[in-house]
């Protein structure tokens, strides 16, 4: 019998898929920014806040998202690790730019004292009890930390914590040319 003629095209395939695999990883990794997550949003006016807030607390309101002038508005929950390290660089950013938070999936006295423990850096503040502002924004998990422009439009999304040099490095730059271009 003819070795040839017992030759499957089924044998190809695990080749062909690790081919075709690799050649996609290698796409992949050719873009800009590999680390970046996009943001179908950015360009976009922002999605709705909500109508809740911690008690005692400002509420932000969508009006608030689309007054002059860049804010920015931050994704956060006190049982949130990295939203805690990230606590002290947005309470330094509050001094010179509107910080707004959305605080997500926290028990309200959770959330109350912890910011009663490190100090509020929020101008105003929503609550997503159930995580649906969140999904609406597009948010994977805290903390997440959007640039918006005077017209309430979403100019940058920065997944993780606003710390060290993913803070210089990624936001600070989109930061200012945000403001450059007020």
């Amino acid at each position: 019998m003819n070795p040839v003629a017992r030759f499957s095209p089924l044998i190809a395939l695990p080749p062909l898929a690790f081919g075709a695999l690799a050649v996609l990883f290698l796409f992949g990794m050719q873009r800009d920014n590999p680390d970046e997550l996009p943001s179908a949003l950015v360009g976009r006016e922002a999605p709705a806040v909500g109508a809740t807030t911690l008690p005692g607390k400002t509420q932000l309101t969508d009006a608030m998202l689309r007054e002059p002038g860049i804010k920015i508005v931050n994704f956060w929950a006190s049982w949130c690790p990295p939203c805690r390290a990230e606590h002290p660089t947005l309470t330094e950013l509050a001094k010179d730019i509107p910080v707004y938070g959305v605080d997500l999936k926290d028990p309200e006295a959770n959330a109350t004292a912890f910011l009663s423990e490190h100090g509020d850096p929020f101008r105003a503040l929503a609550t997503d009890p159930r995580g649906r502002i969140a999904i609406d924004w597009g948010v994977t998990a805290p903390p997440e930390t959007f640039i918006i422009d005077g017209e309430g439009r979403i100019l940058y999304r920065h997944v993780g914590p606003l710390i060290r040099e993913d803070y210089t490095n990624r936001f600070l730059p989109e930061l200012e040319k945000a403001r450059a271009a007020q």
